[in-house]
């Protein structure tokens, strides 16, 4: 005896079992622990400018350090609802040594509200933002602020 499965149904069960396993790879927002912002800066070694949200992947120099200014510095007036002064008073620098992060930017059509250049290789930025709980799993960072050509960007929120 032989089933049969209807063309469009076999679609469905292909597509599913084709992007499933694309859809366990990336993490939601709440994965990142948004109780303990971390600093990052360095050199763009790959970008990939597209949806769901652009990426960058960055090398940090040697002896990161914490920018002196830091917790001086001029944020968008779009991002007072988080806070953003408490924010980077309370940076750290991260505790793992991964000289190379994964840096996860906001969705195109906002990078594009803000008017942010498109970011490639060799061109150095810095940023806050959040890493997994306790540190765990990759070297990713959900950026919250990106300081890139002499600009500040409040990527969760959208430009005024």
């Amino acid at each position: 005896m032989s089933i049969s499965i209807p063309i469009r149904r076999r679609r469905v069960l292909l597509l599913a079992a084709v992007s499933s396993p694309l859809a366990w790879a990336h993490h939601g927002w709440s994965s990142f622990d948004q109780e303990r912002p971390i600093y990052l800066e360095g050199a763009v070694v790959t970008s990939k400018w597209q949806n769901p949200h652009a990426e960058l992947l960055i090398e940090t120099p040697p002896s990161l350090a914490l920018p002196s200014d830091l917790k001086q510095r001029p944020l968008p007036a779009q991002s007072a609802g988080i806070d953003g002064p408490a924010l980077l008073a309370k940076t750290v620098l991260p505790t793992r040594k991964d000289r190379r992060w994964e840096l996860e930017l906001a969705p195109l059509t906002r990078m594009a509200a803000w008017q942010v250049a498109e970011i490639k290789a060799g061109d150095r930025i810095a940023a806050v933002g959040f890493t997994m709980k306790d540190e765990k799993g990759d070297a990713v960072m959900r950026v919250e602020y990106l300081f890139f050509a002499g600009k500040v960007y409040g990527l969760r929120s959208s430009p005024a």
